[in-house]
């Protein structure tokens, strides 16, 4: 780890779940880990399975 410009340097430090868990309450980083999930990830995120659209397009689109 001591080398130049070794790009796992610092892999351990610039890990995004150590800041979520780190700098805020748990109840909070449940909360909105959460809200993503089920509001962004699983609604409007483009799946391959269905032609690269959203889950939601594919619902108004069937009925």
């Amino acid at each position: 780890m001591s080398r130049r410009a070794d790009c796992y340097d610092n892999a351990t430090r610039s890990n995004p779940n150590w800041s979520i868990t780190a700098n805020m309450p748990r109840k909070e980083a449940e909360r909105d880990i959460f809200i993503y999930i089920e509001g962004f990830y699983n609604h409007h995120r483009r799946h391959s399975a269905i032609g690269y659209i959203s889950p939601v397009e594919m619902e108004l689109k069937s009925a």
